[in-house]
């Protein structure tokens, strides 16, 4: 009787392990199992630059002894994530890195998810107004943005004083100043200083369709062409204003983050850095605005662990996260948790493009439209450039620009 009882138990005991087992399944010592794949560009993992994204991700799995985590990393930048994750999202990562002019491409194809509820609280609070815009679309948020996207004015202090600075003719006095006159994501900046606009004031409105012709586009083409012949003016283009730089024979340039160490090595501690400065136009002071965008973090509609991969992609984007980017990349943060930051704060860099995206940027537009209007732009420069657009035929030209910037194709 005794060793039928034990025998009993011992069934009842294994049962009961048997059932445990299976109802873990999934979990490792009380542990929830997740993997996640994450994406992001070649240098936030490499050795060279720190292995910032690894290092991240298993800072956020310490944070979260809760879940068993397994990353799988993939390589893709942010301008090309967006084609692989709309394209087929069961098959890419779960987290990436994308460029917002992107977000429709993924939106279209129901490939981004929203961030809602306490997320989308915590990116409203660390984020300024213009940059959360970035990454909204019809009110809802799509991103975690972790670096803001535009470009600004380096400057030889020996040369020019920050008076000087503030104003393009008053700059032009004193030295020779290069700029990307034939580059379509530059040149508009002079017309949106006299009130043209791209799709509404906000960018957003793609039946306002582009307003850059009748008078104020045409008195821009008319100063453009007049600045082309200023003799210190130079246009850059692949890559003179930096050769110019090191030679000496440029004193100042606009560019973005990506060539501040470039330059730093060439003025050292000559190098000065501010936001975009004014133009005289018919006599008055009309202020340059740059295209502002951002890259973030986004999450992927299909992924199996939605919650965890929510929390990497806030943690991707934290303060904490983006002061240590800066430290491995000098990837300019814009979280406003890190305002109050003395090693954020003294750089110049980091206040130039906080500045730039504050008072002298407009939100890129990123509605389906914006495709059409490189080129046309793009071609207005090269005709500056080459001649072939005057003073006398000004106004002709900017209404064609414009028209071509408002169709499908280019006539």
């Amino acid at each position: 009787m005794k060793q039928g009882w034990k025998r009993a138990a011992a069934l009842v005991c294994l049962l009961a392990l048997v059932l445990a087992g299976c109802s873990g399944l999934g979990e490792s010592g009380g542990r929830e199992k997740v993997r996640l794949m994450v994406w992001s560009p070649t240098e936030d993992q490499s050795k060279d630059s720190g292995m910032w994204l690894q290092t991240c991700c298993e800072r956020f799995a310490e944070l979260h002894p809760e879940w068993d985590i397994t990353f799988v990393y993939g390589i893709a930048d942010e301008p090309g994530a967006a084609g692989s994750v709309s394209q087929d999202p069961e098959a890419s990562a779960d987290v990436f890195m994308f460029a917002n002019d992107t977000l429709t491409t993924m939106t279209d194809a129901k490939a981004l998810s929203k961030f809602g509820g306490k997320y989308a609280e915590e990116i409203r609070r660390t984020n300024s107004e213009t940059l959360l815009s970035s990454v909204v679309l019809d009110g809802e948020i799509y991103g975690v943005p972790f670096t803001s996207n535009t470009w600004y004015m380096y400057y030889d202090k020996s040369v020019f004083s920050e008076e000087d600075v503030k104003s393009l003719e008053a700059m032009l006095e004193k030295g020779v100043v290069s700029f990307p006159l034939t580059n379509s994501w530059y040149l508009p900046a002079f017309y949106f200083g006299n009130g043209c606009t791209l799709f509404g004031e906000n960018g957003t409105e793609e039946a306002q369709g582009a307003q850059f012709g009748g008078e104020a586009g045409a008195e821009v083409t008319e100063y453009l062409i007049g600045l082309a012949q200023n003799p210190n003016f130079r246009i850059d283009a692949d890559g003179s204003g930096i050769a110019g730089m090191r030679d000496g024979s440029i004193s100042a340039m606009f560019t973005g983050s990506w060539d501040a160490a470039a330059i730093q090595e060439i003025l050292g501690d000559n190098m000065g850095v501010a936001a975009l400065p004014t133009f005289n136009l018919n006599g008055e002071e009309k202020q340059m605005y740059s295209y502002l965008g951002s890259k973030a973090i986004g999450v992927n509609t299909s992924s199996d662990y939605m919650v965890q991969a929510v929390e990497l992609a806030l943690y991707l984007g934290s303060a904490e996260a983006q002061l240590l980017h800066f430290e491995l990349r000098n990837v300019i943060p814009c979280s406003t948790d890190l305002l109050e930051n003395e090693e954020i704060m003294s750089n110049p860099v980091v206040m130039a493009q906080n500045d730039t995206a504050a008072r002298t940027s407009v939100l890129q537009p990123i509605v389906s439209q914006m495709g059409n209007c490189w080129t046309p732009v793009e071609n207005m420069g090269k005709g500056i450039r080459n001649g072939s657009v005057t003073l006398d035929n000004a106004a002709e030209q900017t209404e064609a620009m414009n028209d071509a910037m408002n169709s499908d194709g280019i006539s």
